[in-house]
């Protein structure tokens, strides 16, 4: 027989995990969580104003009050809407990939975005000699809507793995899982129980060593750089706002080191949204796999859930294209 697992844990989180989901796309959270961003990045981008004018004068001890605001900065900006939590909570939910690796991900993103907004500003100034209003022009107009477009097409990407992955698995034989591929076994001498079919799916035959599927730990096991790097590009080819005005403004000033310094500070505050966003996707997709039935069952579940990231990666990625063209 298939063993369910039954885990409060796991009941409980997926439980808080879907209150949140309908608190933020039912119950109007989204734009309640989108104006208190908006006002945290304000307020902070105003205090960020006047440490700098601080620093300028000769002010020190206004560096580590900057550096914190660009962190509180960043944060601000994760907490809303944004793209780089799409992909990353996407990725988590579609694809069976460990918890560290994820967080790992999404940490190297948010830092490459600031290192995106560094390249921005001083190839456009020294190598380009734009203005402030065409570096922020570029920044919006072009690499936004190539960020929202590359992040749609690593949710089709998942879409179809999924649809592909489901679609075998109904494909094969039925007999495959329950044990009617015994008369093959037969040519090999071997001499199977009944039991032995309820392993198939998840390891080495213990009679004939043929494997039927991947294990758990194997999937998991699996790494991809080209994987990393698409997740890696994806958010950061659309640099923060905010870290452009920064270093224009301290470039405009002559303190470019501390410009540069907060940009990466804000990515570290991003980074803590993210990496949260990481923490949920897993919690979630594991929670939920903890709740079916092992075997079978389990591997079109996992099919399923990725189809369903991968749909609303999509889905997201068209609307954030569509309202910035």
């Amino acid at each position: 027989m298939q063993r369910v697992i039954r885990s409060p844990l796991a009941l409980l989180t997926l439980g808080l995990i879907t209150t949140l989901a309908v608190w933020l796309w039912g119950m109007n959270g989204m734009a309640i969580l989108e104006r208190w961003a908006a006002d945290g990045q304000r307020d902070t981008q105003n205090a960020m104003a006047g440490l700098l004018r601080r620093l300028k004068s000769g002010d020190g001890a206004a560096l580590f009050a900057l550096l914190g605001f660009c962190f509180a900065y960043g944060f601000f900006h994760a907490a809303g809407p944004g793209h780089g939590k799409v992909l990353i909570g996407g990725y988590g939910l579609g694809r069976r990939v460990p918890l560290g690796r994820l967080a790992g991900l999404a940490l190297a993103s948010s830092l490459a975005q600031a290192a995106t907004a560094v390249a921005l500003v001083y190839g456009g100034v020294f190598v380009l000699d734009w203005s402030r209003e065409r570096l922020v022009a570029t920044a919006e107009a072009w690499l936004a809507p190539l960020s929202y477009v590359l992040i749609g097409m690593v949710g089709l990407w998942l879409l179809l793995r999924g649809l592909r992955k489901l679609w075998t698995q109904r494909a094969s034989p039925a007999g495959q899982e329950s044990g009617e591929h015994a008369p093959s076994h037969a040519a090999h001498n071997h001499d199977h129980d009944n039991s032995h079919a309820h392993h198939h799916a998840d390891a080495a035959c213990a009679s004939c060593g043929h494997k039927h599927g991947p294990t758990f730990e194997e999937a998991a096991e699996v790494r991809s750089l080209r994987d990393a790097l698409v997740l890696i590009g994806a958010v950061a080819v659309r640099p923060c706002t905010g870290a452009l005005f920064l270093l224009i403004l301290t470039w405009r000033m002559g303190i470019d080191a501390i410009g540069i310094a907060g940009a990466f500070v804000m990515g570290l505050g991003t980074a803590s949204i993210t990496v949260l966003v990481a923490v949920l996707s897993v919690t979630a997709r594991e929670s939920t796999l903890a709740q079916i039935a092992s075997g079978p069952a389990t591997l079109r579940a996992m099919s399923l859930i990725e189809i369903a990231a991968g749909l609303l990666v999509v889905l997201v990625a068209a609307q954030l294209v569509s309202s910035a063209i």
